[in-house]
């Protein structure tokens, strides 16, 4: 069998593609390319007899003083995973190095292992455990193992966790999904942890109202969020960012970024902007202040949230990253927010990397002490 060639696709053939493949990641959709500005951004098809089989969004980066780029498939390439991965992953190359790539990453959309809710929370009060690794998984994908020694056979290596060769980019290695499929509003509510349905309860008592928000509210939104980098360590995006983001995801459709905004006695005091791209939701961005913390406003917002994807028929509501970490630590209650909520603590197969062309070996080791040195 031969193998699919690669080409440069339009955004409307890239578009149409998605329509008919509802599975792939909102990384994955043409308009992501329009929220990186210090990124390149490509649609490409695999193309077989005549018809395009696959699609991808490449971003490249330009690596400074040269005329080469760092390539990257963020979440990525939805493609036959079961197939010979040379089928399709040599195009790809081939493809990026037309365009002077020195170097092709890649996140693979595939979950090797999860842990359900219980699971995680008796991981937690074990002190003899301190690792989602350390627990026995509810569910291991041995297809997703053998890919990544597949990979490994081809030449790809995993990305060193944190920053890898990208300049600081790269997707979370574990995250926390809901499946929504074929569950009712009250089988969601059955399956919370004891502590989320108290805090709940809370919220509501309280009469903390939740709300979508319009682009007037990003301000409001901003001002938790930084408050929310701040506490928990990491650096907060710029407000422009998210007008961007809000404009470039809301093009075509409108109601592709939601936000959502919990409220008592008129203040803001929890927001977060929900991300609908075929059949997931992504809960993004959340964010909250010291103000109004006893009232569980952000209890509220997610329930709220969760309950609108569901009615909006979305099969996976995906809670973004957590800690892998079981200690007690500043990120170990988000974890207990995200699994109390029903949420699956899920392992990714994780980010991985090749070099491109003759030089790309030499390039990438660069571009490692240069990060090392910051």
């Amino acid at each position: 069998m031969t193998s699919p060639y690669v080409r440069e696709i339009t955004r409307a053939e890239h578009l149409a593609h998605l329509a008919r493949h509802p599975e792939a990641s909102h990384l994955q959709i043409p308009e992501w390319g329009d929220v990186k500005p210090d990124w390149f951004a490509q649609s490409v098809g695999w193309f077989e007899d005549g018809s395009m089989v696959a699609a991808a969004l490449v971003l490249y980066r330009p690596l400074p003083g040269t005329r080469r780029f760092l390539a990257y498939v963020p979440d990525g390439p939805a493609v036959d995973w079961r197939a010979r991965l040379e089928r399709w992953l040599d195009p790809l190359v081939a493809h990026v190095e037309e365009h002077g790539a020195f170097s092709l990453r890649m996140g693979p959309p595939l979950v090797v292992r999860h842990w359900e809710p219980g699971t995680v929370a008796a991981g937690v009060a074990d002190p003899a455990v301190r690792h989602l690794r350390e627990l026995p998984a509810d569910h291991v994908d041995g297809f997703a193992l053998d890919a990544a020694d597949r990979l490994g056979a081809l030449g790809w290596r995993r990305c060193a966790e944190g920053h890898g060769n990208g300049f600081g980019l790269g997707q979370p290695r574990y995250g926390c999904r809901i499946p929504l499929a074929g569950r009712s509003a009250e089988e969601l509510r059955a399956g919370l942890a004891p502590h989320w349905e108290q805090a709940l309860g809370t919220a509501e008592r309280a009469g903390v109202r939740v709300g979508w928000g319009t682009a007037a509210d990003l301000p409001d939104f901003h001002r938790l969020y930084a408050a929310t980098a701040a506490h928990d360590g990491f650096r907060a995006r710029p407000p422009d960012y998210f007008k961007r983001l809000w404009k470039a995801l809301n093009a075509l459709d409108d109601d592709r970024v939601r936000l959502y905004l919990a409220e008592h006695d008129g203040v803001v005091l929890s927001a977060a902007l929900m991300i609908n791209v075929g059949s997931c939701s992504w809960h993004s961005y959340a964010a909250s202040g010291r103000q109004g913390r006893q009232l569980r406003p952000s209890s509220a917002l997610l329930w709220r949230m969760l309950g609108d994807a569901r009615a909006a028929g979305a099969q996976t509501y995906d809670l973004r990253s957590v800690t892998p970490v079981l200690t007690e630590d500043r990120l170990l209650g988000r974890l207990l927010f995200k699994t109390g909520a029903g949420g699956r603590a899920v392992e990714y197969l994780g980010e991985w990397e090749r070099p491109v062309g003759s030089q790309g070996k030499v390039l990438q080791q660069a571009v490692r002490v240069c990060l090392g040195r910051r």
